[in-house]
């Protein structure tokens, strides 16, 4: 097998808010293009940051989806969330909430009612997963995985565990079940600690360091809040962690189809866009209070 090497190690954009309760860094479409990471179409990741305690919780209002799917992954903080296709509940820290929003759905995410009372630090990655012409219509469903559900796999020499999400690692296959080929882990390494990782040549990969600080293919080096875009060259990288480290690792098969992006709304043409809008304005994406 060849080497899947490095195409550049990238610093987060400056954070903004999304609402008053997800402060987060852009990395997909800001500082990657929608395309160049297909089917990863979105990347937001609130860094830690500490929330003080408060009587009303923090989030985002009702607003629309259509056309493709929110993974939402806590790593410290709790959300409430609930959608008009009757989907909803609480995401744990080490959960994920997978939606597909598809033909649409109404959509709002609080931080979770009593944790807003303590406060504290709040961690997540919200990715929107793009979805294939012939599926951007399904049925809105979802999938609420909890972090006991994810397939764990322990690796030799007191390295750590990875977390599988979705796809899978040394043949164990996490719960996500997606519509396209779609790796989605956690790497959780020891000090020292090395994982060896395999995905199709054609398939886009990244990284995001979550916690501590990797060096990859004895090569590179990237630190927390950093991420790391593989090129289309190979299929194999070693990650090696300098300290104990948390890596979010992503890899997916393009959909080589275009993308026609406008607000919550991601479909393949102009006239979808439009139409989008006009089924939410004549309420066609349900109730949510």
């Amino acid at each position: 097998m060849k080497t899947k090497n490095i195409e550049s190690v990238i610093n987060p954009s400056p954070a903004h808010f999304v609402g008053d309760g997800f402060r987060v860094h852009n990395f997909i479409p800001g500082k990657i293009a929608m395309q160049r990471m297909s089917p990863f179409i979105m990347l937001d990741y609130n860094s830690k940051y500490h929330f003080p305690p408060s009587e009303i919780p923090k989030g985002v209002g009702i607003h629309p989806h259509r056309g493709f799917e929110t993974v939402t992954i806590a790593y410290k903080g709790r959300v409430e969330h609930n959608d008009s296709s009757g989907g909803g509940g609480i995401i744990g820290e080490g959960d994920v909430q997978w939606m597909t929003a598809a033909s649409g759905v109404l959509h709002k995410e609080f931080h979770e009612t009593q944790w807003s009372k303590k406060g504290g630090d709040f961690q997540m990655v919200q990715l929107w997963v793009n979805l294939p012409a012939k599926d951007k219509m399904s049925t809105p469903k979802y999938q609420a995985i909890t972090n006991k559900e994810m397939k764990r796999v322990v690796l030799a020499d007191n390295a750590g565990f990875i977390e599988v999400i979705a796809g899978n690692y040394n043949n164990e296959k996490g719960p996500a079940n997606t519509f396209t080929p779609v790796f989605m882990m956690n790497a959780k390494l020891n000090k020292d600690g090395i994982a060896n990782f395999s995905f199709p040549i054609n398939f886009n990969t990244l990284l995001l360091v979550i916690e501590g600080a990797v060096e990859i293919n004895e090569n590179h080096y990237a630190t927390t809040n950093q991420l790391v875009l593989f090129k289309n060259d190979g299929e194999d990288f070693t990650m090696k962690a300098t300290e104990n480290s948390v890596v979010l690792v992503l890899s997916g098969e393009p959909i080589e189809e275009p993308i026609v992006a406008h607000g919550p709304f991601v479909m393949n043409t102009q006239e979808e866009i439009i139409q989008a809008f006009n089924d939410f304005n004549s309420g066609k994406f349900g109730t949510l209070s």
